[in-house]
């Protein structure tokens, strides 16, 4: 069986989405309408030069699922998906793709979750940190005896594991993981606790404007976040949509579940490589590869 799979956010690059602009003129357009509907320019920042500009949370989560969803249209007949998933924002790239969301209220959910947490971590002062060569357990274990709030956030992949919480938190996990054998417990340079408890103001806003959203039924089951599970029912897909933001990520457990489901191939669409990565981390025979034009 064949997946197609779409990234979360870090993996924005300047110029991103600008060969998609300048060789399709239904690509065009669909950026064309993603500024009318963001209000601002988001294709001035993406195939600018400047990296900080597109850093901001309300640009970065936009822009990567402009990059992915509309590679995913413009691939159209050669866009066939058994099975989709999405890493975090990527969930919703994969949504749209897979015929669940339309185009223009993805675009606008996207946008409503990236103000969200950007406003959810100036409220809550917070951080994660990369935990690498450690049993899940143990990291689990770890992090239910700390008593300030501290949670898996992503499990990436066997042995790798982003952990989400406050800036004590984060610092004590860190120092503790580390004595318990980690490889590394790095911090990582984002604002936020994103998937933790942290970013229940943001859950809030984002469950209210996934309850005015019209979801479809799709051309293939989607593997969520917070099940790691094939899922068709579009109620199901918006009960677990709404957890997400402060639930773990569960992308290990999701490609697992792809292999045991038949999965042979993967293809990533949107910026990076940084899925087939992973995929191979579990098994090296999984054919990868990018999308492409």
């Amino acid at each position: 069986m064949k997946a197609y799979v779409f990234p979360g956010q870090g993996t924005q690059f300047a110029g991103m989405g600008k060969d998609l602009y300048d060789n399709s003129s239904y690509a065009k357009q669909m950026f064309d309408t993603a500024n009318d509907i963001l209000g601002f320019s988001i294709t001035d920042i993406m195939f600018g030069e400047d990296a900080e500009a597109l850093k901001q949370t309300k640009v970065t989560q936009p822009a990567i699922f402009l990059h992915s969803v509309i590679l995913a249209k413009v691939l159209s007949t050669n866009f066939k998906p058994e099975m989709v998933a999405g890493h975090s924002l990527g969930e919703f790239s994969a949504l749209v793709s897979a015929g669940y969301l339309s185009y223009e209220d993805g675009l606008s959910l996207v946008s409503k979750r990236a103000l969200a947490m950007q406003k959810a971590c100036e409220q809550n002062p917070s951080t994660m940190a990369a935990v690498l060569g450690l049993e899940n357990e143990v990291v689990e274990k770890i992090c239910n005896e700390i008593e300030e709030v501290v949670v898996p956030a992503n499990y990436n992949c066997p042995g790798q594991l982003v952990i989400s919480g406050s800036n004590e938190g984060i610092d004590i996990a860190c120092k503790k993981l580390t004595q318990a054998g980690a490889r590394r417990a790095l911090k990582l340079p984002v604002g936020g606790a994103f998937h933790s408890p942290l970013m229940e103001p943001a859950r809030a806003i984002l469950e209210q404007a996934i309850d005015e959203t019209n979801f479809s039924n799709g051309i293939c089951p989607i593997y969520q976040n917070v099940t790691a599970l094939a899922i068709t029912n579009p109620e199901e897909i918006k009960r677990n949509l709404k957890k997400q933001l402060t639930s773990s990520v569960l992308w290990t457990q999701t490609m697992q579940q792809m292999m045991e489901d038949g999965l042979l191939s993967v293809t990533e669409v949107g910026p990076g490589k940084v899925l087939q990565g992973l995929f191979k981390k579990v098994d090296r025979k999984i054919q990868t590869e990018s999308a492409s034009l």
